[in-house]
């Protein structure tokens, strides 16, 4: 699909300005490379965002037209608010069609690894992007890349992406892109002591119950020796009186 933007080129300059375009819903821009000038221009926020959202994104070529003329253009760089992530001004470079360029590309995998399906492993994401050589026309949505047949601790590099003849590869061909890696000891350790954790909370309470019982027993049974000693000290003191009785009689 090919993109057109109108723009208009940009007569007034300033902060102020710019704010005002911006509350227009409009942005700013500067077109380097068009015929070795550098075109301020204005246009709308909103075909930038369709720029965007491509399925080619930033490396999306397209055509701006302004003052009857229409340029092969690619944006080059976009200045955002840091706070609100709103786009203050953008950068486009004219594009020659019959030159190649160089560009990064997003890196796709595709299938699941046996090192994640039946070993206990997952994936680790190293590289995300490549840096490719290729004419405008031919630049790629994405490289897809089939990690299904990495086992633990093998990796897919560089090298190893099958690119069309009319791409060249710029990365360094042992660049690491995707790595199956297996849980760290520490997170080894970390199950173990957790469990270790559950059973300690779990043991106490068993032993906290019998230890009640227990001491539950030994206080009746406390209870009635001492309910013993009374009945049997009462007896004796009773005894002893009787025997008092009987010696004053005498």
């Amino acid at each position: 699909m090919s993109f057109k933007i109108k723009a208009e080129k940009r007569e007034i300059f300033g902060k102020n300005a710019s704010r005002r375009l911006r509350r227009e819903g409009m942005i700013p821009a500067i077109l380097y490379g068009a015929e070795a000038v550098n075109v301020p221009l204005t246009l709308k926020k909103n075909d930038v965002f369709m720029i965007l959202r491509s399925d080619t994104g930033e490396n999306t070529v397209f055509q701006v037209m302004f003052d009857s003329e229409s340029k092969d253009v690619m944006i080059k760089e976009l200045q955002r608010d840091p706070v609100t992530d709103e786009i203050l001004h953008a950068d486009f470079v004219h594009i020659a069609m019959d030159k190649a360029i160089r560009v990064d590309v997003p890196i796709v995998s595709v299938g699941e690894a046996v090192g994640v399906k039946t070993e206990g492993g997952f994936v680790d994401f190293i590289t995300r992007e490549v840096e490719i050589e290729c004419l405008p026309k031919d630049i790629p949505e994405n490289i897809e890349v089939d990690i299904s047949g990495l086992h633990l601790r093998q990796s897919l590099k560089a090298a190893d992406i099958t690119l069309p003849e009319e791409v060249e590869l710029i990365t360094p061909s042992d660049t690491i892109l995707v790595l199956i890696e297996v849980p760290s000891k520490e997170e080894e350790i970390e199950v173990e002591e957790e469990e270790e954790v559950i059973g300690e909370e779990e043991e106490p309470e068993v032993i906290g119950k019998e230890r009640l019982e227990k001491e539950e027993v030994e206080a009746k049974e406390e209870k009635g020796e001492k309910e013993a000693k009374e009945e049997k000290g009462g007896k004796k003191e009773k005894r002893g009186k009787e025997e008092e009785k009987t010696k004053e009689k005498e």
